[in-house]
């Protein structure tokens, strides 16, 4: 092995090392053994002059060196692996890539264009469409786990991004509710009616339900769910209610029988945007659909 491939080696294992914080993760996610590792740990801690890794209780945590490298590491070693030659050429006509992506039902539904134009171009390409995460986690670690993440702005991910669609939060009903009669319901029977929430874990308050928090408004919730598509359906031939976007509405009005009307409060938008990771950016396949992905929502193929 030429002492350039050892090199690299050794920087794929720091990178490894340091975003995993656990020898053993670190190991399984590069398809190196336990030993491997350690030895790599070992000859890092002498480059650096550092310890790197140091135990907390029963977990690692990164030495305030380790802290300031990872990020540089991250956007360096594609970069390295690119000027060396060993990066992984990518051709979407020929790539059995898969990219995994967090992401709502109801978002899957509404990314479906793109998703059809990724494999229009690529048709051996997957996309392992993956639930947010109920309870609250590092999000910079989630998205080093995953290659993207399609949720709201405001809820702590600090990553790049750009900006998919936009839709409102509206109040869905039957359409021979009463309550919704003349295409608008009152704040009284708002909070009169049977409610269903969606509720997507600690990690995840909507944007209506911060609203209603504000202006201290408590639905009778008789209903939760953890999937918005359900919502119309479980709400069809039934008193229930509840808070979703407006095109899911919309698309589905015909099978379930109900429609949307404006919430009794200010009006809530949802703006939905694609998050990776900077350790991404210069990786030749995230490059290729994060392009096929501006080129689409340049064209509005999102719009609804």
């Amino acid at each position: 092995m030429a002492s350039g491939d050892t090199d690299l080696n050794l920087l794929v294992a720091l990178r490894a090392l340091l975003e995993e914080a656990n020898v053993t993760r670190a190991g399984e996610r590069i398809g190196s053994g336990q030993s491997t590792m350690s030895t790599a740990l070992a000859r890092l801690r002498t480059v650096f002059q550092d310890e790197l890794l140091v135990r907390v209780g029963r977990e690692y945590e990164l030495t305030p060196l380790a802290r300031q490298i990872l990020p540089q590491v991250q956007l360096t070693l594609p970069l390295v692996a690119q000027a060396l030659g060993q990066a992984a050429p990518f051709d979407p006509a020929t790539t059995r890539r898969e990219f995994r992506i967090q992401v709502t039902d109801y978002s899957a539904i509404e990314l479906r264009p793109l998703f059809d134009a990724a494999q229009a171009e690529a048709p051996e390409v997957r996309f392992d469409q993956l639930r947010l995460p109920a309870e609250p986690t590092d999000a910079t670690r989630d998205l080093l786990g995953h290659d993207y993440i399609v949720a709201p702005p405001g809820i702590g991910i600090e990553a790049a991004s750009m900006e998919l669609f936009r839709d409102e939060y509206v109040v869905v009903a039957d359409r021979r509710n009463p309550v919704v009669a003349g295409g608008a319901i009152s704040l009284e029977d708002f909070l009169a009616s049977p409610f269903i929430r969606c509720d997507f874990g600690r990690a995840h308050l909507t944007a209506p339900e911060r609203r209603m928090h504000e202006l201290d408004l408590h639905p009778r919730v008789r209903v939760t769910t953890s999937a918005l598509l359900s919502v119309p359906l479980t709400i069809r031939g039934t008193e229930l209610i509840g808070v979703v976007p407006r095109r899911l509405v919309e698309r589905n009005a015909a099978v379930t029988g109900t429609v949307a009307v404006p919430t009794p409060f200010d009006p809530v938008e949802l703006i939905q945007r694609l998050w990776w990771h900077p350790a991404h950016t210069h990786d030749a396949g995230h490059a290729w659909f994060r392009e096929l992905v501006a080129a689409r929502v340049a064209t509005g193929a999102l719009r609804g």
